[in-house]
């Protein structure tokens, strides 16, 4: 199958939502009608002249619901191991046991990174680590036998546990696929867990190579989500834009989260995360999702989500992150003093007194919030154990941090 950068087609410069017709839709969906599916894609394909009304629609709609607010968490990021399965075309974080750069934490290493975080004010450690290294590497088995470790969701599940018992950050794990008995374990360490649905579209060829990416089959993403759902475990999940999808992708996708969120009320944020190119992955040659793109998926997204969290990370928007909030979004995401983004590393994260300036310029108050959103703290506190502690320590009336 050829991964030549044939991946969307552009949108048609010829208006498919007319300022005539445009009105009434968006009328509708502030007086609480749903937007539908075929709607919400002329959206996402809207002409330049529409899109100023498209964007003070989704802001009206972000108001609404989270009025004069932006949130985001101070966190570290502890890439477990960057060991995995799974060979996806647009991935930079990913090694072969033997490849420059190929390495899996030690405890130490772990315990090291929290406890600098901790100095910094952070309250979030978040774990990136391959899908299910073992499987495929004798290497890594022969690592985890080392440490004592039967898997590496083992090996997760004791750091999560030492990091929450030795310092006062929260985990929040993003393992990849699980097992509801997975999640369940998880829960008892992490107030929150994360999985990136990334698309519904089961054709992304050169994102997801036949035969070489078993963990993104969008339908066993979907079944993850829903057992945290059952589980009553905070979920954040999302979308990512620009690897191969259709606009009637992204609109099923999203659906497809939404509706989750209805049955479980469980998916405490919706990320929408642009590709980014990067030299040494093999989708190196394929175009970015421009600005455009991105205000129109991000306003999209708050027009069908509504009152749901939806975030853009910043730090993957070049030259004004900050125009991202005319789209509607409430949430910039985890931000470290410390640690880079280890997936994105080309890419630095703002300065938090700039991200503050910008944020306010935009006439929005910057809040910081913990891995878990407020909404889904006092859940959270009922599971007991030494993570409710941590979080009635941490959090105050509102499920916010408390002021130090």
């Amino acid at each position: 199958m050829s991964s030549s950068p044939t991946f969307i087609a552009p949108r048609n410069r010829v208006a498919d939502v007319s300022a005539d017709y445009l009105p009434a839709h968006l009328r509708a969906v502030h007086d609480g009608a749903e937007l539908g599916p075929d709607v919400a894609v002329r959206l996402l394909r809207c002409d330049d002249d529409v899109l100023p009304e498209v964007l003070a629609a989704a802001r009206a709609l972000k108001e609404q619901y989270h009025p004069g607010i932006v949130t985001y968490s101070r966190k570290v990021f502890i890439p477990l191991t960057n060991l995995c399965r799974d060979y996806c075309g647009y991935c930079t974080y990913r090694r072969d046991p033997g490849d420059v750069g190929a390495h899996t934490m030690t405890p130490d290493e772990v315990l090291s990174v929290a406890k600098q975080g901790e100095k910094l004010g952070c309250t979030e450690a978040l774990f990136s680590l391959g899908d299910r290294p073992e499987a495929l590497f004798p290497e890594m088995r022969q690592t985890l036998r080392r440490m004592g470790y039967r898997s590496t969701l083992h090996y997760l599940e004791d750091m999560c546990e030492l990091v929450l018992r030795e310092t006062p950050l929260l985990p929040h794990a993003n393992p990849g696929l699980l097992s509801a008995n997975w999640i369940g374990r998880l829960r008892a360490s992490n107030p929150s867990l994360g999985l990136m649905l990334e698309s519904t579209s089961a054709k992304l060829f050169a994102a997801h190579p036949a035969g070489r990416a078993p963990d993104k089959v969008p339908a066993l993403r979907l079944r993850t989500i829903e057992d945290a759902g059952k589980l009553g475990v905070p979920f954040t999940t999302g979308i990512l834009i620009g690897i191969g999808e259709t606009m009637e992708d992204r609109v099923a996708s999203l659906l497809a989260i939404k509706r989750l969120h209805q049955q479980y009320g469980h998916v405490q944020e919706v990320i929408i995360q642009n590709f980014r190119v990067k030299s040494r992955i093999p989708m190196a040659a394929w175009p970015e999702p421009d600005i455009g793109d991105m205000l129109r998926t991000l306003a999209v997204a708050r027009l069908l989500l509504r009152d749901m969290n939806i975030q853009a990370p910043p730090n993957l928007t070049d030259n004004g992150y900050e125009r991202l909030l005319q789209a509607g979004i409430n949430d910039w995401g985890g931000v470290s003093p410390l640690t880079p983004d280890y997936i994105n590393p080309e890419a630095p994260w703002p300065h938090l007194l700039e991200l503050q300036r910008r944020t306010e310029a935009a006439g929005q108050n910057l809040v910081q919030r913990l891995p878990v959103y407020p909404e889904f703290v006092a859940d959270v506190v009922k599971r007991g154990g030494l993570l409710a502690e941590r979080l009635q320590t941490l959090s105050d009336h509102d499920g916010y941090p408390r002021a130090a």
